[in-house]
């Protein structure tokens, strides 16, 4: 049941981040801080984390959302070479 919640709400994170096309830089950091922060606060909780621990996803999810949104700004994407390391490129 929590695996399924969790994907769900990854997948209506996904439509919803889908409709920020129109935005500006900044809009886009604001949205990719809140999904990411709410995403990891809905996976701790999912996971019946304690207070620290929602904290922690909390934070690392919007670390992640601001990532997200800066990378779909400039239209660059981080690629695994297979050794270790990334390079980044244009988006395929």
């Amino acid at each position: 049941m929590k695996q399924k919640l969790a994907t769900g709400f990854a997948i209506i994170t996904l439509v919803i981040l889908s409709g920020c096309e129109n935005l500006t830089a900044e809009q886009r950091t604001v949205v990719g801080i809140a999904g990411g922060a709410a995403a990891g606060l809905i996976t701790a909780e999912a996971m019946d984390a304690n207070n620290n621990w929602r904290l922690i996803a909390a934070l690392a999810g919007a670390a992640a959302g601001t990532l997200v949104a800066q990378n779909i700004a400039t239209g660059t994407c981080a690629y695994a070479r297979g050794d270790g390391t990334y390079f980044e490129a244009p988006c395929r």
